[in-house]
């Protein structure tokens, strides 16, 4: 039985789109997504590392 809840892994390797046939205006909807998706991934990854710098102030021992 599958947990919908689960949160999805990531895919392993990015696929890029077949962007020949893409008008430029969909180009930069395009482009402006994968910003927008940057960001957010930016945004994980800082607040996993503060969330892992307060670990490491917490356990560590008292000098």
């Amino acid at each position: 039985m599958l947990d919908e809840d689960a949160p999805s892994k990531p895919q392993k390797h990015f696929v890029p789109a077949a962007l020949a046939e893409w008008s430029e205006v969909d180009l930069r909807h395009y482009i402006t997504q994968l910003q927008a998706e940057i960001t957010r991934a930016e945004q994980a990854i800082a607040a996993r590392a503060s969330q892992r710098q307060a670990a490491e102030a917490f356990f560590r021992p008292p000098t």
